[in-house]
């Protein structure tokens, strides 16, 4: 059946390289595993609602660290630098990183310096602007759920779905915001469970999700999908010898975002896409 599969979209199960006619980019052959469980990271795999909130945490931790001093670009650099290993896990994870580069960096005098739900509570008091706003736009009409979900990403979940795969969003964003904005979205209803950071940090994160999973439904690695943008979610499910689908896509302009894609290149990802445009053969390719 796989062999069949693979023979009908003109390559070989061994393929390595872009298959013809699509945007798809094989790293590792990984055709045909007994797929059983799909996750989700939301935030740029799904949702667009989000979009920019690289270049606000930037802003906001360039701020905190360097206090009434004007930000280096040594600094500068060291914050893009952490956002993009970072990308994927808990915010207050980061933060708990943040009060350790603002300690190091010495600007803030010590009495000064916040704890993690501090930076955390200032981030998101910046980037709930614009997610309210298009929040709002979708309530008054003024845009469609298409226009803030990443492309074509409701026809591959319908293919997973119609597949009775079990599928899942497991997300670094707070638990409540995330199954309010996959309601706002219209994508809810796809997912058996939707995930997100709570507060407790030991009470979530991407890795425990997929140990859980593992071990509720006594499964080998094999059977466990994961598709997301972050090196978090990549690393996790290679680790347990699942399978990894990368999304780099470019959310403002579409297409590939090619920061995104080296940084899912070194993470691991099997494979590579820029959206979900090429659905059709992607999901014929994993499940075949």
């Amino acid at each position: 059946m796989e062999r069949i599969a693979l023979e009908a979209l003109g390559i070989a199960p061994d393929h390595v390289g872009r298959i013809p006619g699509t945007e798809i980019e094989i790293t590792h052959p990984c055709a045909g595993r007994p797929v059983q469980h799909v996750l989700f990271d939301f935030d740029g795999t799904i949702s667009l609602l989000r979009e920019g909130w690289q270049h606000i945490m930037q802003s906001v931790c360039v701020a905190e660290i360097c206090g009434d001093q004007p930000p280096p670009p040594a600094v500068e650099k060291l914050v893009a630098r952490f956002i993009e290993e970072t990308t994927g896990e808990q915010t207050i994870l980061q933060m708990e990183r943040l009060v350790e580069m603002v300690r190091e960096a010495g600007y803030v005098p010590e009495e000064a310096i916040l704890d993690a739900w501090g930076y955390k509570a200032r981030y998101n008091e910046e980037l709930i602007r614009p997610v309210q706003e298009r929040l709002a736009r979708l309530a008054n009409g003024a845009a469609n759920v298409s226009d803030f979900q990443v492309r074509d990403v409701k026809c591959f979940l319908e293919l997973l779905q119609a597949a009775a795969l079990h599928l899942y969003v497991f997300s670094g964003t707070d638990q409540d915001d995330v199954r309010n904005e996959a309601h706002a979205l219209q994508v809810d209803h796809f997912f058996l469970e939707i995930w997100g950071a709570l507060d407790s940090i030991e009470a979530f994160s991407k890795e425990k999700t997929i140990q859980t999973l593992l071990e509720k439904h006594q499964l080998s690695g094999e059977a466990l999908l994961a598709i997301g943008d972050g090196p978090v979610e990549i690393r996790n499910i290679k680790a347990v010898g699942g399978t990894a689908v990368g999304v780099a896509s470019n959310e403002v302009e579409g297409g590939w975002d090619a920061e995104k894609r080296e940084r899912l290149l070194r993470a691991g990802a099997d494979i590579l896409v820029p959206d979900f445009r090429d659905a059709e053969t992607l999901h014929r390719y994993l499940l075949g």
